[in-house]
């Protein structure tokens, strides 16, 4: 966390989890780890650039894993922690009401094909 003071414990989770790319970061990686460039792949439109920024923040966080191998090439795989596992599961009942409202307003996800970063 990084700016703090906060004004409730929500102020403090919207520290963690803002960021365009942090929360489908965060479903990426509750499905499997990832590799850097599977990840990139699963999230069109994220720029390497950002994608290295708000990772590094959710590892600093302590909400994603980042393992690096002693290999040529290099590997270097992403993971959540047990805390992003339990703020997945905590960010999985807005996401139900998202998919409700979405339904409400007909609105269709872009599956996949966010629009991209600037």
């Amino acid at each position: 966390m990084r700016n703090p003071p906060y004004i409730c414990a929500l102020d403090a989770a919207m520290d963690v989890v803002g960021g365009k790319w942090k929360a489908l970061i965060l479903w990426a990686l509750d499905e499997r780890l990832h590799r850097f460039g599977e990840l990139r792949r699963s999230l069109p439109g994220v720029s390497e650039k950002v994608l290295t920024q708000q990772l590094r923040e959710l590892e600093a966080d302590g909400i994603v894993r980042r393992t690096v191998f002693d290999e040529t090439p290099p590997r270097v795989e992403y993971e959540l922690t047990d805390e992003g596992a339990a703020l997945h599961a905590a960010l999985t009942p807005l996401g139900n009401w998202a998919e409700h409202r979405m339904r409400t307003l007909a609105i269709t996800p872009t599956h996949g094909n966010p629009q991209p970063d600037p």
